[in-house]
């Protein structure tokens, strides 16, 4: 069991499998000129289930596969078979672009629930703020998933003044299509241009969508990221998450590898321990994992203020969104 100092037990684990990606979201990766990571310097398929075996056997009974943009990954269907041999719910987050090229593979993996990140449903919108024409390639392939039963989240950052004004054509999406919408305050990270006036709050959010729907609250499980809602009679439900305005810490389980084999304990943690290299030096790195986990802070990595308003982005010791894997 990997259980930090303020009791929390951690089942969960994502792996970034690269830091490279096929879209530009200025939020996540903002220059179109970026430096990845060396194929050398990355984690290798064999070391990725090497790694995922190792916290398996210590209590992880979840993955999801991250980026960059996963699907990228020349060898990224191999990894997902390689890890669905293991006894853990394998899931993964896409930018959609590629789903179609990976739908058998999921199937063949038993990989039940796909999130693909979509900021927004129109077009040129799209274009501006992925630097990419591909909108109807990700549209059709979140249908080809629903077409194909998989459980599908689509996950929208939500900013104001930019998309903010989509929110109830989001929610409409979940009429006819059981989609779970999830809209995530925008959050900051190295250079993503983040300011406390672009966060569109998870109360905001809400007043939103009563103005035209009217919505239940759904029972959330106890590590969940999102506070769930389900307007009457729609087929799907849409759901918050509300990082900046009423963090979820206190019951966080999440753990991450980075695509270069670093593990963080917290999306906004400074300190990361360097997992791959004690693993290519033969060294048994159980005994990192825990004091890893042991040194996580109570609450948003220790360096955020619970008023976002009061954030200083230019103190903050982190990674870019892009290099963490989400």
């Amino acid at each position: 069991m990997l259980a930090d100092l303020h009791q929390r037990v951690h089942n969960y684990l994502r792996i970034s499998l690269t830091d490279a990606c096929n879209f530009r979201c200025f939020y996540c990766m903002p220059n179109e000129e970026v430096d990845v990571t060396p194929m050398g310097k990355l984690m290798s398929k064999e070391e990725i289930f090497e790694f995922a075996k190792i916290f398996v056997s210590l209590g992880v009974t979840k993955i999801r596969l991250t980026g960059g943009e996963p699907l990228v990954r020349k060898d990224a269907a191999d990894i997902i078979r390689l890890l669905a041999t293991l006894p853990v719910k394998l899931t993964i987050t896409t930018n959609g672009v590629l789903v179609h090229k990976f739908i058998e593979v999921f199937k063949n993996a038993n990989l039940q629930s796909v999130n693909v990140s979509l900021d927004t449903l129109d077009p040129n919108r799209f274009l501006a703020l992925t630097k990419r024409d591909q909108f109807q390639e990700v549209k059709d392939n979140i249908e080809r998933l629903i077409e194909n039963n998989f459980s599908v989240k689509v996950n929208v950052v939500t900013m104001k003044g930019i998309n903010d004004q989509e929110i109830n054509q989001f929610v409409a999406w979940t009429k006819s299509n059981p989609l779970h919408v999830r809209f995530i305050e925008f959050m900051p990270f190295t250079a993503n241009g983040w300011m406390s006036e672009k966060v569109f709050t998870y109360q905001q959010i809400l007043e939103t969508i009563q103005e035209e729907f009217e919505f239940i609250k759904i029972k959330d499980e106890i590590n969940d990221t999102t506070k769930k809602y389900k307007v009457l009679n729609h087929a799907g439900t849409f759901a918050i998450i509300s990082t900046m305005t009423a963090p979820f810490c206190d019951t966080c389980n999440r753990l991450r590898l980075t695509a270069d084999g670093k593990m963080k304990n917290c999306l906004f943690s400074k300190s990361e321990t360097d997992l791959l290299t004690l693993m290519r030096s033969g060294t048994d790195i159980t005994a990192a994992i825990k004091e890893n986990i042991l040194a996580k802070e109570k609450s948003l990595g220790g360096q955020l203020l619970t008023d976002f308003t009061k954030i200083e982005t230019d103190q903050l010791a982190n990674r870019s969104m892009i290099a963490i894997g989400g």
